[in-house]
């Protein structure tokens, strides 16, 4: 009886022990190979790091090691806390990186645009005992920080990135990268992490999507209405209204709304210059508002200024057709967007070059002769009617009339 209780609690121990190990994060049986120990540590979500911290609330400093695994190129590591907010603008960086000569830099950097290039500088607050270590393919910063104020939680942010000879470079910004998701905001005291996309990116997709739909597939459907469906007389005026309520629309999310956002984009990504996207998008709006206040003061049809407006519409028309659908493609290459995106919309602009060709060949092939056929018998019936009302003496011309429109037909 006694073997069997001892065995129960035997079997319940290890159960719990096991249990207890399971709920411990992996970093929790790092060893670091200088015996250091820390009290708290966290497996960040992305990117293969981890942080490993001692927090001292007396006098508000936390001594911290951010470690990233994986390495078997030459790259750079940082991990920053930015005290004003949570994003990347006003963090304040610990960097390193290996030099070519073999050496590892370790130093402070403050983020102050988007461009930045991480260069050396002293950040808000004081950091002592700097160091790294780049072996057993990881690379690890150790740094004690003396944070100001009474607070135990923090914005934190941790990024890897490719390195030019001794230059740090920009790392990925492509929203599906996991580099625009190491951000987030972590309690010393509670261990507790937190993690949260960046606001940026989700405008990114909000500018890209609004622009993509207005000048990428409205303003073609518009324009595929004005040029064909006005050829039909019973579609009049009805393919003016579809037309402008289409072009009105496009210019609202494209115009107004997407060039609202990639102004504001522009704003806030300082040292972040995508040059060609930038001027094509101000072309294009500067076209599209030019066609909105032109269709309000358009001339008369029988106005001897038409013709020069008709001309002004179209060739402002083809060229916002062009340049929009150009820059539509740029906006998926500054954005690295999946393969699945190019391709619907790849999708979407043949199916209507199709459509357009088949009603171009409808339009000039079919609508043309029906219309023909009609005036050549109408015409038929007029000229045997006025022969016959005269003398015998045009009977010769007569002839001659009904011989050419036998050619016709």
């Amino acid at each position: 009886m006694a073997c069997n209780w001892i065995f129960l609690i035997t079997i319940f121990l290890a159960v719990l022990a096991l249990s207890c190990i399971a709920q411990q994060p992996p970093c929790a049986t790092y060893k670091f190979s200088n015996n250091r120990q820390f009290s708290s540590c966290s497996d960040l979500p992305v990117l293969s790091s981890s942080l490993h911290w001692n927090y001292h609330p007396s006098s508000n400093e936390v001594d911290v090691a951010f470690r990233h695994t994986g390495v078997t190129d030459r790259r750079w590591i940082a991990w920053a806390v930015n005290p004003t907010s949570g994003g990347m603008i006003g963090s304040q960086a610990i960097v390193s990186f290996p030099r070519m000569d073999g050496s590892l830099a370790v130093y402070t950097s403050p983020i102050t645009s988007y461009g930045t290039r991480l260069e050396q500088g002293n950040l808000s607050f004081p950091v002592l005992d700097l160091s790294a270590t780049n072996q057993n393919n990881e690379m690890i910063i150790y740094a004690n920080l003396k944070l100001h104020g009474n607070i135990s939680t923090v914005n934190h942010l941790w990024q890897v990135g490719p390195m030019s000879e001794n230059t740090p470079m920009m790392h990925s910004v492509a929203p599906s990268s996991p580099n625009v998701k190491s951000m987030g905001t972590l309690d010393f005291l509670s261990g507790r992490i937190t993690t949260r996309r960046s606001s940026s990116s989700t405008l990114k997709n909000i500018h890209g999507i609004l622009n993509t739909v207005s000048w990428g597939i409205l303003m073609p459907i518009g324009a595929v209405i004005a040029r064909y469906l006005k050829r039909f007389e019973s579609a009049d005026p009805l393919w003016f209204y579809l037309h402008v309520s289409c072009q009105l629309l496009a210019y609202i999310l494209g115009g107004l709304a997407g060039f609202g956002t990639g102004i504001f984009l522009g704003a806030r990504s300082h040292g972040v210059e995508h040059s060609c996207h930038k001027i094509i998008g101000i072309v294009l709006f500067c076209l599209a508002t030019a066609q909105v206040f032109g269709g309000l003061v358009r001339p008369d049809k029988d106005s001897k200024y038409r013709p020069f407006f008709n001309w002004f519409h179209f060739l402002a028309g083809c060229s916002t057709l062009i340049l929009g659908i150009f820059n539509i493609y740029k906006g998926f290459d500054i954005l690295h967007a999946a393969k699945f995106w190019r391709l619907a919309y790849s999708g979407i602009i043949l199916t209507l070059l199709l459509a357009t060709l088949l009603l171009e060949i409808c339009t000039r092939w079919c609508v043309p002769r029906t219309k023909l056929s009609l005036s050549n018998s109408v015409g038929k019936k007029h000229v045997h009617c006025h022969c016959s009302s005269f003398n015998g003496s045009l009977d010769m011309g007569c002839a001659m009339l009904h011989w050419n429109l036998r050619l016709i037909e």
